[in-house]
Order: structure tokens, then sequence, then C-alpha cells
């Protein structure tokens, strides 16, 4: 008799032989007692996990006739009836499987179509499963849809999928849908233990771990897997060989590196590189042994104790958590899952193995070492003070850095411009108390200390020349800002020309070019013929002032109208702690 491979042999025939997809299995089981049938389900997950083999244990369900031929619909088929035994051969005439893979054009569709005008042969119900359903075409699809929708009373549909994204959503929509999960490596190792049990094959448990994490949810990879190795093993699994099969390499180097990083030690890293590189081991697979290493260290930083005691890295896990800040084996996890996928884009994998680990060193934090995590048995720590945080770190480490300037820095937040009083009462309107209150926040939110405008005759002369110039457009650019920013200081009508004096401040508006073109712009707008001399000072009473501190007041008025706004202030009165931000203020 020819050999059966496991993943065959022990392909469940009943719902109750099913591992890890429980929430499916009594879905079904209590719409087949209750005899609340749909007529399309829908089952999508990835590969290895049970969605064909559902279908067939749905098919026996509605077709078992029993070990006395006299059955009806069941949650639990017989196995020996002839309905039972031809599905489980893929011989029975009244169950159909498809593969979309390549049966997915119309021509296809067309001929389900056909068969599904005929009732069935020999048993209760006409079942049709498509595998890989997300393959068919879009014409397959709509030549489905009315059959789908709307089949005889003897059809089920099946369909099953491990993309229904690309499913279209009118098919979605008529199919009861269940979703089967991956399963937990524990799941799948508990199994492993039975089916080799069963088999009479010798088996050591980190053999069994390497192979349940290797299978990444599919229990048929896993089976499949574990033939491999009893092949490989001669009869019997093995740690050594098994880890040499899959190419996985072992915990201690993962460790090791890891270990490496946490004490910043450069030499030892890159001696671990080369010691990895001479034992032939794939660069791939130490990174995903220091991901699952550094995962196992994450749950120990973050619920201490609750790690498998019976797993080989659990103490090497644990100590490591305790030698390496959380947030550090964070960013260390990160980098893997990135460095992984950058393997591929060198020809020397070994040398984007040596960038991944270097970056891990580079990110590292300060000088200072690392900062163990909490432990369940450690006493609450203390508040520490700012003295000690500064104290605790160097001031070069980036690390220390950060938390001493948030530690050192109490102070309100950017918006709360002053610390807010005990009690903020606001003064009547129009008082000089309220202006004298309003100002400090004006400059305060300005972001700026002006001196005080200084109104002067000629002041006020100057800045009506301006406005009458700025209004008919004989200044612009340059020119109009040279005459905001300028002051009238004094006239000297000794001169022919009348000489006029003009304070600026600015060195890039005091040039000859600019000059000329104002005394164009006086004598266009007003008919008088001055000569212009710029000295460098700063004028009290300029136009640019005067603007200033119109906005001001228009500024503080504003302030004014909003502090003694009833609402406002009974607002205010609720909420002690409550400020007005006086940049939030616009004049209208």
């Amino acid at each position: 008799m020819s050999y059966v491979v496991l993943a065959r042999k022990y392909r469940p025939r009943t719902f109750e032989q099913m591992v890890g997809q429980e929430h499916v299995v009594r879905a079904l089981g209590n719409a087949l007692q209750q005899q609340r049938l749909h007529h399309a389900y829908l089952f999508t997950g990835t590969r290895g996990i049970g969605k064909t083999t559902v279908s067939r244990i749905l098919a026996k369900s509605l077709n078992c006739i029993g070990p006395d031929g006299q059955g009806g619909i069941t949650a639990t088929p017989c196995g020996v009836c002839s309905a039972c035994v031809e599905i489980d051969e893929d011989r029975y005439m009244d169950y159909v499987e498809l593969d979309a893979a390549s049966n997915r054009g119309i021509e296809e569709a067309r001929d389900l179509i056909d068969r599904a005008a005929y009732k069935p042969g020999i048993g209760r119900f006409k079942v049709f499963m498509i595998d890989e359903a997300h393959q068919l075409t879009k014409d397959a699809f709509s030549a489905l849809l009315k059959t789908l929708e709307e089949p005889p009373e003897y059809l089920k549909f099946v369909l099953a999928t491990t993309d229904p994204e690309k499913m279209l959503p009118t098919v979605l929509s008529r199919c009861l849908q269940f979703n089967l999960r991956p399963m937990a490596p524990e799941v799948v190792l508990g199994h492993l233990q039975q089916v080799l049990q069963a088999e009479g094959v010798g088996s050591d448990m980190p053999s069994l771990r390497l192979l349940a994490r290797a299978a990444r949810g599919s229990m048929r990879d896993a089976l499949s897997l574990a033939d491999q190795a009893i092949a490989y093993g001669a009869g019997r699994l093995e740690e050594a060989g098994v880890r040499a099969m899959l190419g996985t390499v072992d915990q201690g180097h993962a460790a090791a590196l890891v270990e490496a990083l946490a004490r910043r030690d450069g030499p030892t890293l890159l001696a671990r590189l080369d010691k990895l590189r001479a034992l032939g081991l794939s660069a791939d697979g130490t990174l995903e042994s220091m991901a699952g290493l550094l995962q196992q260290m994450a749950v120990e930083q973050a619920v201490p104790g609750t790690l498998d005691v019976g797993d080989p890295a659990h103490d090497e896990a644990c100590q490591l958590a305790a030698a390496m800040p959380a947030d550090e084996t964070q960013l260390l996890y990160s980098i893997v899952l990135q460095g992984r996928g950058e393997l591929q884009l060198m020809s020397d994998e070994y040398a984007a193995l040596t960038m991944v680990l270097l970056r891990m060193l580079a990110f590292a934090p300060g000088e200072d070492g690392p900062v163990p995590a909490p432990r369940k048995a450690d006493p609450a720590p203390a508040k520490e003070s700012p003295a000690d945080l500064s104290a605790a770190r160097p001031s070069g480490a980036p690390r220390a850095a950060s938390r001493s300037v948030i530690a050192q820095s109490p102070e309100p937040p950017p918006w709360l411009d002053l610390p807010p009083p005990e009690e903020e009462v606001p003064p009547p309107a129009g008082s000089a108390a309220l202006r004298a209150a309003a100002a400090p926040a004006i400059a305060v939110a300005s972001g700026a200390q002006r001196s005080p405008l200084e109104p002067t005759p000629l002041g006020a002369r100057w800045a009506e020349l301006v406005a009458m110039m700025v209004k008919g457009g004989h200044v612009a650019a340059l020119v109009r800002e040279l005459a905001l920013q300028a002051g009238l200081l004094y006239i000297d009508e000794q001169t022919q020309p009348p000489t006029w004096h003009l304070g600026v401040e600015r060195d890039s508006l005091r040039t000859g070019v600019l000059r000329d073109k104002l005394g164009q712009a006086i004598e266009a707008a007003s008919g008088l013929v001055v000569q212009l001399i710029l000295d460098n000072t700063v004028p009290q009473d300029s136009p640019a002032r005067r603007d200033a501190a119109e906005r001001e007041r228009r500024q503080q008025e504003a302030e004014a109208a909003i502090r003694s706004d009833p609402l406002v202030v009974d607002l205010m009165s609720q909420f002690k702690g409550a400020r007005i931000v006086p940049g939030s203020i616009k004049p209208l």
C-alpha cells in the first residue's frame, strides 16, 4: 500500500476533529441542528487552515444518510455511509470542486450553471465548491450572480478564498461569510504531538516548537514540514536536524546579538556576525530569530511573568528584558522588521545584515547604560525631581537631554503667555486700569517690545504726505517702505530747495537710488521740490509707528469689549482657571 502523507491522512473528517476553528464549527453545527441552512457560504483565511476541509464536512452533513440509510441532515456525519465515504474520496457525483486558479473563465461558470439545472443524482443537495474564488474573472462572476442569489432549493454554493478583498461586493453580499483564523503555535504544537504519537515517531519538544512556529498558523504546512523532518531525521525528530532542515538560526545567536546591542559592544557584535557567516546561517533567519526574541522581551517588560516557562528561550528573554529599556526593545523590533525587507536589495545579504545591526547600535540611547524595565517584585519607583533627572544621565546623552528638558520646564504651555491669576476680574471698560492691564498682554502677544510713539507736528505732516503718495500710487515696493519707515526730523528752509532730514533706521533703505525716487514721488504728489537727507537714526514718529499704535489701540478696545462682555464675565466666574488668550482676539 502506498504511503499517505500526514496532511491527507490526518485531515479532519468531522467538525469535532477540526482544530483551532471553534467559532466556525459552532456556528455551522448550530445551523445544521436547527435546519437553518443558507444557500451560499464563503470561507476566508490563509492557506492550509481548513477551508476545503470545512466545505467537505458541510457537504457530508447535508447528504449523510447514516449507517442504516435512514439518516437526515446532521452536524455529525457518520463517516461510513456511501455519501460520507465518496465525498472523503472525492468521487461523489453531487459534490463538485472547482479550482478557480486554473478554471476561472466564463466557460467554466456556464458549465456550473448548466449542472445546476439538474436535480441531485443520488444525494439531497448538490454542493458546488469554488476554491480560490477571487481568481474568477469578472465575466464569470457576473454569469454566476443570478444563480448565486436565487439557486434552486437543492443547490448549495461554497466559496473559499485567501483574498476576500478581491471578491466583488455583489458576491460578498450574497454569501454567509466565515473567517478561518491562523492557528496559534501552541495549538499547532499540541496537534503535532498527537499525530506523531499516533504514528509512533519520536520527537523532542524543541523540534516541535520549531515546526509549530515555521508553520505560521497553517496546520497543513505543519504536517507537511513534519513529514519532511521525519525523512530528514530518519524516522525521529530532533532539534538539531529540524533546525538544519528549516534553516532556522539558533536562539543563542540571536540572544548574543541582542546582548551585544544592550551593552553597546560594537566589536562583539561584528565578531558574532563573522561567526554567523562562517557557519553559513541565513541572514534573514537571523533577523527572524531576533524578532522572536525581542517580541518575548517586550511581553516580559510589559507584563512580567507571562512568558511560557517551558520555552527554551524563556530565561534568555527574561534576562535581556531586564537589561534593556522597553522603548529600545520596541525600536529594535521595528528596525528588524524593516531590515528583513532590505536584505534582498543587496547581492551580499550579510552586508545588508551588518548595516541593519549597525543601525540598531546607532539608534541606541545615551552612554549612561540601559534602564531596566520594572519587574513585578520591584517596589513602585519614587517620583524623581528635576535635579535627580538631570544628574542621573550625562548631559550629552540624547535620552538624558530630552528627559531633563521636560523635567526642568514646568512652565505654562506657549499659549498661556502669562501665569493664571488667582481670580481675574475685568476692570471697567474705558478706564485707565483697563488700558494699563491690557498693554502688557498686547506686547507679549505681538512678540516684540516697541518704544512708545512720540507724536510731533512734523511727524503728522509727513504721515499726511505719505498717505497722499500711497493713495495716489506714487510710491511702491522699497520706495513705499522707505516712506513708511522714515520720520521727518526737521526742515532746513535756508537752503534752496529746502532740505528735509528723514530719520531711517534700516541700512538697506538708506540708499541714494531710493532717496531720489522718494523725492520725485513727493514732487509728483504735492508739487513740492525738496532735497532729502537720510539720517541714520531711529525715528520716534513715523507712519509705520502711527499705524502700529492704531492697531494696538484697536486691539485693546477689542479685548476690553470681550473682557467686559456679560457672557464672558459669567464664564470666567464659573471656571476659575480660565483665561483669555490675547492673541486669539482680533478686532473687526
